[in-house]
């Protein structure tokens, strides 16, 4: 089985969930395209990294989900950050350098998010209108959110959609 990103489950809410991440390393491409075409355009160097497309030629596990970020709360911006979460325990150090340029990778410390998990395929549409759920959800709550927002895709994308588990995830705001 994959293995996933690390979190504690901080308080469950009747629509979504407060987590706080683990610290980790993150490998990243960032690309200008649709959402339709983001994922698809960034994966083949990401997945080429952890398959000995790496400076020391090292094989690196694969790990759940694949995130698709936007960081605004533009939803007709068309810049995208595909990324892969690495493994459990690695360190910004110990990785072997991309040797893609366009692959780059990114420390994440530890934060605080929302999450609201949905089932079918994450196409634009259904995740745009769980993203909006979420964050009015969290506003009732008293939760201020970043402008962030993670499309986290759990499956591959030859599960039939109805069988795709995915999650909108949203960082909690730094501000204030």
């Amino acid at each position: 089985m994959t293995k996933r990103q690390e979190f504690y489950l901080l308080q469950k809410y009747d629509e979504f969930e407060l987590r706080e991440y683990l610290p980790c390393v993150i490998a990243e491409v960032k690309v200008y395209a649709q959402y339709s075409s983001a994922t698809s355009s960034a994966f083949a160097s990401l997945f080429n990294y952890i398959s000995k497309g790496n400076k020391s030629s090292e094989k690196i596990a694969m790990t759940a989900p694949v995130i698709a970020a936007q960081k605004t709360e533009k939803p007709e911006s068309n810049d995208w950050y595909v990324s892969f979460v690495m493994p459990s325990g690695s360190t910004f150090g110990h990785l072997p350098d991309p040797s893609d340029s366009n692959v780059t990778l990114r420390e994440v410390g530890t934060e605080r998010c929302v999450a609201k998990s949905f089932r079918g395929r994450a196409t634009e549409e259904l995740s745009r209108k769980i993203a909006e759920e979420l964050r009015l959800s969290a506003s009732i709550a008293n939760i201020a959110l970043s402008d962030e927002t993670r499309i986290c895709r759990f499956d591959p994308p030859f599960k039939p959609g109805f069988m795709q588990y995915n999650e909108i995830v949203i960082p909690v705001s730094s501000k204030g």
